[in-house]
């Protein structure tokens, strides 16, 4: 049986891309850093020092945008993006884990 075919992205600008792109990277390794987590330190450590260069390619995604006049994010489009990228799973990664009462 084929795989479930996802949706297909909307359009976006190259920048615009290379911004969620770069978002849900720095999401998914604030989720490996996350100290209410199970992991270890090195682990969290490779993460913490990937997220510095992650970070600074987000903001140049950003300038990038902004040098070009693209003043606004229209949130309705890159939601669909974010959502067709699996960006729920991944961003919850990086939220408290839901209280356990024991």
């Amino acid at each position: 049986m084929p795989p479930e075919e996802l949706p297909p992205l909307p359009a976006l600008t190259r920048a615009e891309g290379e911004l969620i792109d770069r978002y849900l990277e720095a999401a998914d390794l604030l989720g490996r850093i996350n100290p209410a987590r199970h992991g270890d330190t090195y682990r969290a450590l490779r993460a913490a020092q990937a997220l510095v260069r992650t970070a600074a390619a987000l903001r140049d995604a950003l300038a990038l945008m902004h040098g070009r006049g693209e003043r606004e994010l229209y949130g309705g489009t890159l939601t669909h993006a974010l959502r067709v990228l699996d960006g729920e799973r991944r961003t919850a990664r990086v939220a408290l884990p839901p209280d356990v009462v024991g």
